[in-house]
């Protein structure tokens, strides 16, 4: 084994790392998803899928276009029912909807008849906090994401890289345990990617919160994770998972130079370009 795989760990989903003795917050243990196409064909997008994400640490999913990555998400949040095996958040089956978990989605999720304060206070409201208390809040988060002139705005009046950031502190306001993340920031341009980068993993190390972020870059899951997961291409189930032993804090702009970061992206394609290969070949096969 070279020096970079064995400071990049390359393992199986085993359930948690030796002498960690953190609780998992998210556990997927031999899950498998099927569902009926609306042409009437049985799919499976998980197959015996193994997960194990320890509270506070930030993992990222990678795997080739259609295997499944979004269907993880949507198993922790209870919208998808696994078809066989378990899911657990926090120690205990999940069981609908929990008010711990927050999402970000690709797409903006914000309500355009509001402005960005009254977006940001929304969520405190709907849980029952007061409306001075839910807007002092939603102030300070604001401040956070650095708007604070921008409170009186309303989302069209904003950039996409603006709006990610009101989407980013109407999230975290909320505190939630688990933050589950598709793609969010795949529709910006580089140069605001790197910058939305930098500031999720600015607030993420002061929430405590566990991370799942599903993304078709393998650079950023690097940049961004204390885990890489390396799905196979459909029905997706764990290829590898590969520990990134990064120093934090990380500079997005910076630390893609390093030459650490280069060898253990290198390490990681070796695994992930195979499956990469098997999805576009399954792609050109069918014809779509």
């Amino acid at each position: 084994m070279s020096n970079v795989a064995a400071m990049t760990a390359a393992r199986g989903p085993a359930p948690q790392a030796a002498g960690d003795s953190r609780p998992p917050a998210i556990e997927l243990i031999n899950v498998s998803r099927r569902f009926v196409t609306p042409e009437g064909k049985a799919m499976t997008a998980l197959r015996d899928f193994t997960m194990t994400v320890r509270q506070g640490d930030f993992a990222c999913v990678v795997g080739p276009t259609g295997c499944g990555k979004s269907t993880t998400l949507n198993l922790v949040t209870g919208l998808a029912p696994p078809s066989a095996g378990e899911v657990r958040v926090m120690g205990h089956p999940v069981n609908g909807v929990d008010p711990d978990i927050g999402f970000v989605f690709q797409s903006d999720a914000l309500f355009p008849w509001r402005s960005v304060l009254d977006n940001v206070a929304a969520g405190p409201m709907f849980r029952g906090m007061a409306r001075a208390k839910a807007y002092e809040k939603a102030r300070d988060w604001i401040a956070r994401v650095g708007l604070s002139k921008f409170e009186k705005h309303y989302p069209h009046q904003l950039s996409g890289g603006m709006r990610k950031r009101v989407a980013l502190a109407q999230t975290f306001i909320n505190e939630p345990k688990i933050l589950l993340m598709d793609e969010p920031f795949s529709a910006l341009d580089v140069q605001t990617r790197v910058l939305m980068q930098d500031e999720l993993l600015a607030l993420w190390s002061g929430s405590g919160a566990s991370v799942v972020f599903v993304t078709h870059d393998l650079e950023e899951a690097i940049a961004l994770a204390d885990q890489v997961y390396v799905l196979t291409a459909g029905p997706a189930t764990v290829k590898t998972v590969f520990d990134i032993d990064l120093p934090r804090p990380r500079v997005m702009s910076e630390i893609r130079y390093d030459q650490r970061f280069i060898d253990i992206a290198r390490t990681i394609w070796d695994s992930l370009r195979e499956e990469v290969q098997i999805g576009h070949q399954r792609t050109m096969a069918s014809g779509h």
